[in-house]
């Protein structure tokens, strides 16, 4: 999972770009990276790190243009090498310097066409690599020295019928302006918003998520289509174009659960209230379940939980209470390689409160479960501060397969729910009893209210196996596992130098 953005603008971008991710650090804290082109030159500064501490005002003031494009990282393979970090560049043709949120699931078979047939070379593992030179082969395929905006459309059309997988790209082709696209699918979530410069003319602005264009006073415009291609030229006119394909929009519902700012808007969807009906359909299902239940309070597994545990509460008619506090500089657990490192952040990551626990039957509420160990030692914290029974509930589904779209959740038999009952998950986890939510409340929770009762589609395949993309099979997983199991982690020759990247004038 990353974030990107690109703005093109009246003014210097510098600064709103690294406004913009900021925003957007949530969505990968491994690196981060900004290109801008000025007459012609890109300028580029990267490297491992959050965003506060890979851009000083010395990188700042060289990063000069009002055209340009934003990434944060967070590797899905175990590997954080700054090679990897983006923005990408090629320089043939044109000069293009690319941003990548997703992962696409034919990658090998492509590294393996650009080689044989296409006669590119790759630098780096990393697929986002590959996504960038099937672009650079299809631009130059149109074999002009001035590429109109039709032939921008059909090269990326070309590059939709190449590539599988889930892909939202912002990029500069230098001399010609900024292309946006998501893939057929519109898995990965990318948002236009527009803003009145000083001048008259309109400012352009891409993320992943629309709280960055809040933040920079741009008005939403619309998420992008399936497939569908914005093309900002150089005099700051948009263009656009969506193929016509048989793909149906089916966004990541993990965005909703657990990944995305409870501010941000997603394909029409409010992410807050989509966290709040968790809540509620999980009331209603405890209610069912455990009607003569006798919780005493409700306490959320900090951050993702809290809308969905707060509405549970105030359906069930109980307390809710804040009963852990977390260290906010503490990265995310379930990206992290290797199990006693895991285990190391989850105890310094929340500490309990023991007065809201001592005496107490207490219902904890988290947006999802994973491997287990997270719950294992939050449920044994709940215990040692005092709790007499301690109950878990879940806002979403059990996780019972890999995402193959670009989070880099682990290998099926590291999931805790994978080949278990919800009674042996129960166990696994220490708690006295367990509710899951179902599969149908979390898709209606995330619905808009106007859409309620509609067909709409997401890509749900981590809870029940159903990959969108229709090209996984056992041996693509097999091949996944391998890569992202715990061992494979900790013998990755991971690169954890401070090298970092400034590119400057560069045709």
């Amino acid at each position: 999972m990353c974030g990107i953005t690109g703005i093109v603008a009246q003014s210097e971008v510098n600064q709103e770009l690294y406004d913009a991710l900021t925003v957007l650090q949530h969505r990968g804290q491994d690196a981060a990276g900004i290109v801008t082109e000025e007459n012609g030159k890109f300028h580029l500064r990267k490297s491992n790190g959050l965003v506060r501490d890979v851009f000083h005002t010395r990188h700042m003031r060289k990063l000069k243009g009002k055209i340009g494009i934003g990434h944060v990282r967070y590797p899905t393979a175990g590997s954080s090498s700054c090679a990897e970090a983006q923005p990408l560049y090629v320089n043939s043709p044109y000069g293009i310097m690319f941003a990548h949120n997703g992962n696409l699931t034919n990658h090998h078979q492509l590294a393996e066409e650009l080689f044989q047939t296409d006669h590119r070379h790759l630098n780096t593992s990393s697929d986002s690599e590959v996504l960038l030179n099937i672009l650079a082969h299809e631009l130059q395929a149109r074999d002009k020295k001035k590429l109109e905006k039709e032939d921008i459309f059909s090269a990326v059309e070309a590059l939709h019928h190449r590539c599988k997988g889930a892909y939202a790209v912002i990029a500069v082709i230098s001399g010609h302006g900024m292309v946006a696209f998501r893939d057929p699918h519109a898995i990965r979530p990318l948002i236009i918003g527009g803003r009145k410069a000083a001048n008259g003319k309109m400012d352009y602005m891409f993320a992943s998520e629309s709280v960055a264009l809040d933040v920079l006073g741009f008005e939403d415009i619309r998420d992008l289509e399936p497939g569908e291609i914005v093309y900002i030229d150089t005099n700051g006119e948009q263009h656009s174009y969506t193929p016509k394909t048989n793909s149906v929009r089916s966004p990541c519902i993990f965005e909703y659960i657990y990944f995305a700012r409870p501010d941000s808007i997603i394909d029409g969807s409010s992410v807050y209230k989509a966290r709040v009906r968790m809540g509620e359909y999980l009331a209603n299902k405890i209610k069912k379940l455990h009607p003569n239940h006798d919780i005493d309070v409700v306490i959320p597994v900090p951050e993702s939980s809290r809308p969905s545990a707060m509405e549970l509460a105030v359906q069930l008619g109980l307390k809710f209470r804040e009963g852990f506090i977390k260290n906010r500089y503490i990265g995310r657990t379930f990206i992290m390689p290797g199990q006693e490192e895991r285990k190391k952040s989850v105890k310094q990551k929340l500490n309990p409160i023991p007065l809201e626990f001592q005496g107490k039957n207490v219902l904890l509420v988290d947006d999802s479960i994973v491997r287990g160990t997270t719950s294992r030692q939050i449920v044994d914290m709940a215990r040692q501060a005092g709790a007499k029974k301690v109950y878990f509930a879940s806002a979403a589904p059990p996780i019972r397969f890999p995402n193959v779209y670009g989070i880099d959740m682990p290998s099926k038999t590291e999931l805790v729910a994978h080949d278990r009952t919800e009674k042996e998950i129960q166990e696994e986890i220490g708690a006295d009893w367990l509710v899951y939510q179902d599969l149908d409340d979390l898709v209606e929770s995330v619905i808009p209210s106007d859409e309620a009762g509609t067909s709409r589609k997401f890509d749900c395949s981590v809870f029940d196996g159903k990959y969108v993309t229709n090209d996984i099979n056992e041996a693509y997983l097999m091949d996944l596992q391998t890569k992202r199991n715990d061992l494979a982690k900790n013998l990755v020759d991971v690169e954890l130098d401070n090298d970092s990247v400034d590119m400057h004038e560069v045709m």
